[in-house]
């Protein structure tokens, strides 16, 4: 049940995080980003992997495209 609720995080933080790459709505990834390692929580807590690594996926998106533009944009 936990894999679960982690793969609907990651799921949802992953289709919200897309339209977040654009230059101009790139601070909503800093919204996207704690959800996502709620998720990853959630999904450690759970005896499977998948919904784990999806979070896991969701928060290197999300972090490398920060850092590349030092936090803004």
């Amino acid at each position: 049940m936990l894999n679960l609720i982690s793969w609907l995080i990651g799921i949802v933080c992953l289709i919200l995080a897309i339209p977040f790459q654009l230059p101009v709505l790139g601070l909503g990834l800093w919204i996207v980003l704690p959800v996502a390692v709620i998720g990853a929580g959630i999904g450690a807590l759970s005896s499977r992997n998948g919904g784990r690594n999806l979070n896991i996926l969701v928060i290197v998106i999300c972090a490398v495209r920060l850092a590349m533009t030092g936090g803004t944009f």
